[in-house]
């Protein structure tokens, strides 16, 4: 094995965790829940198939039914939530693994069949996104969506920090805390989908006040060592911003201070060409004291090269985890990788979900 290559195992110390390898499970949205948005019995399967990464990030997880923007997304803000998420990371832990939650509010990416009472989604601004969701019927163009007033944002943040204390119930090792993809967060710090004037609207300082009022909220109930962030400086879901050199640069300073475990940053346009959006990660990376996990369009070579390189501590792989459930093994080897069924990425049972060989049973 390369040296290069080498460094992809070495151990990581993130907080108060010693992750045995670089690399990890980036969270993949999978339509798989139960009635209720319970994490089902296979989910503890699916995650413990995989407890081999260094770090697992689970799904997206609304932190309130208003949060949430597809069909059968898990949540973590009831009993019975809390208690199949439970379920799932007891199933890791015994494995050997170690998982975060991601908490999750999509904002203005959702659909009024899917929100309490058939209410319209909420936003910074009262724009439609360009965007399409999942429901029962098939994929759809997202609702109409209604500006949050400032006195409704004191019980966001009250959610995100129920949120995180009920992760914290269910046994999770800490939380990522969604601020990408053109979801509530991102929606707030981009210009082109902030059109506000009032103290979360404007400057990038107020753009970015509520994403920073949630980091916050959720270290009353986590160390900080066991709190990460994810962020897209692209174009995601038709939230986009004029100078995104300038917003990242400011939200990462911000983070920095409150001394968070990790930022995970999407480089580029998710899936897409990661030069989508002229923005300076390696910049970033410096700029920020904790641990950087690069994500987007990495294989083996191109991982292995950013860390031993030092331009990332840890490298997120999504859909080569999705086929790969034992890609750490597959990464040491140089062996040969599973392709992912895309068919299969969104809603269904065990198929494309828990049935993708490991290296042994290929062979």
């Amino acid at each position: 094995m390369s040296a290069d290559a080498n460094a992809l195992f070495q151990p990581f110390t993130l907080g108060s965790l010693t992750l045995p390898n670089r690399l990890v499970m980036a969270p993949l949205t999978r339509n798989r829940a139960a009635e209720g948005d319970v994490a089902r019995d296979i989910t503890a399967t699916y995650y413990t198939q995989r407890a081999s990464a260094g770090l697992l990030i689970s799904e997206g997880s609304q932190i309130s039914h208003q949060g949430q923007g597809y069909l059968r997304t898990p949540g973590i803000y009831t009993p019975e939530q809390v208690a199949h998420w439970r379920k799932v990371t007891d199933a890791v832990h015994k494995a050997g693994g170690r998982i975060f939650i991601q908490l999750w509010h999509v904002g203005r990416v959702s659909h009024t069949s899917l929100l309490p009472g058939g209410a319209a989604p909420v936003a910074p601004s009262a724009l439609r996104a360009q965007a399409r969701t999942l429901l029962e019927s098939g994929f759809a163009e997202v609702s109409e969506p209604r500006a949050l007033e400032v006195s409704e944002i004191p019980a966001v943040l009250r959610e995100y920090e129920n949120a995180a204390r009920n992760a914290k119930e269910a046994g999770f090792d800490g939380v990522e805390i969604h601020a990408a993809n053109g979801y509530l967060l991102d929606q707030f710090m981009k210009d082109g989908s902030n059109h506000r004037t009032d103290a979360y609207g404007g400057p990038i300082e107020n753009r970015a006040r509520l994403t920073i009022e949630v980091a916050e909220a959720v270290l009353k109930v986590w160390d900080k060592g066991r709190v990460g962030i994810r962020l897209s400086p692209a174009k995601v879901n038709d939230a986009e911003d004029s100078n995104p050199q300038a917003l990242f640069s400011h939200v990462v300073e911000r983070l920095d201070r409150l001394g968070l475990a990790y930022i995970h940053m999407i480089e580029g346009a998710t899936q897409g060409d990661r030069n989508a959006v002229n923005v300076d990660y390696t910049g970033l990376r410096r700029s920020f004291h904790g641990a950087y996990i690069a994500n987007n369009g990495y294989d083996r070579e191109m991982a292995a090269q950013a860390v031993a390189s030092g331009r990332a501590d840890l490298v997120a792989f999504g859909r080569l985890f999705i086929a790969n459930p034992d890609l750490v093994k597959r990464f040491r080897l140089n062996a040969p990788l599973n392709q992912p069924d895309r068919a299969t990425f969104y809603g269904g049972g065990t198929e494309g979900y828990t049935d993708y060989p490991a290296l042994n049973e290929a062979a």
